[in-house]
């Protein structure tokens, strides 16, 4: 099997060859699951991570070449995966998304809502049409595919759904993305009524809210920013930029048995920029 120089964590090898992979026979839906440059973004990371515990993944993302990427990856590792290409601009392209999970592999056991964009600029600078861009990808198409996926996991038992918010949706952060914070705190409060509505029935629902996370996204959008800080390490109370991996790791906890009795939860994971401020 060929491993990832890039990434951390090892699948195969030792004490970990005998035991249970933890995402066995689960079918997973990644949105976002292409890097927008060279290494590992959020997206990406959890899609790896999800495979290497066994589960068959498929791969929205509106770039073929950076979901492409993404499976290399996974097939390199022993992975299975497939490819979905949507622009969740559309929320008409959702069900399509579920839909192809299902005729891929028979089920939708996990969603992880990731796909996001975002940028810089207060309310004035802020147009309407890049508002209703940032609410239509980061909001609406989470909204449209848990609608589309919910009732395939109902009907085999139940489910669990990640969405991935922001530490700029629970507080103020000085960040100038009013519409980003304002998506971010409404896919917050979409989560809290999806996991009380549908507890009961086998589906858990949850959100990862990051903090600055170092990936190739975050670099294209402070290159774009006009005070120029790239370091943000000294907001944490930890000292430390985090990675998509730290992210990962959270989404196979919630999304997996370990976290079989968390629901409507929205763990930060920011290295303690959330708890100093």
């Amino acid at each position: 099997m060929c491993i990832s120089e890039e990434a951390p964590y090892i699948r195969f090898g030792g004490d970990r060859m005998d035991q249970q992979l933890k995402l066995s026979g689960q079918v997973a839906i990644v949105t976002g699951a292409g890097s927008s440059g060279p290494g590992f973004g959020i997206g990406k990371a959890i899609s790896v991570l999800l495979a290497r515990e066994g589960a068959k993944l498929v791969l929205v993302d509106k770039d073929e070449e950076r979901a492409a990427d993404t499976l290399r990856v996974i097939e390199d590792e022993g992975g299975t995966a497939t490819i979905a290409v949507a622009d969740l601009a559309d929320p008409y392209v959702c069900q399509g998304v579920v839909d192809h999970a299902v005729d891929a592999f028979g089920k939708a056991d996990i969603l992880v809502n990731n796909a996001a964009v975002t940028g810089w600029g207060d309310i004035i600078e802020t147009t309407l049409e890049w508002y209703q861009l940032t609410i239509a990808v980061n909001l609406t198409a989470p909204f449209m595919l848990s609608k589309a996926a919910i009732p395939i996991m109902l009907k085999n038992g139940g489910g669990s759904i990640v969405n991935i918010t922001s530490i700029v949706g629970m507080r103020g952060a000085g960040a100038r993305q009013p519409a980003y914070a304002a998506a971010k705190a409404g896919l917050a409060g979409l989560m809290r009524e999806l996991a009380d509505s549908f507890g009961t029935r086998g589906i858990r629902v949850n959100c990862i809210a990051p903090g600055m996370i170092n990936t190739p996204m975050r670099a294209a959008v402070l290159a774009e920013a006009a005070h120029g800080k790239t370091d943000f390490s000294d907001r944490t109370a930890l000292g430390i930029d985090g990675d998509a991996w730290d992210v990962a790791r959270a989404v196979l906890f919630l999304a997996g048995p370990d976290g079989r009795y968390i629901t409507g939860v929205e763990l930060p994971v920011d290295g303690g920029t959330t708890m100093r401020c």
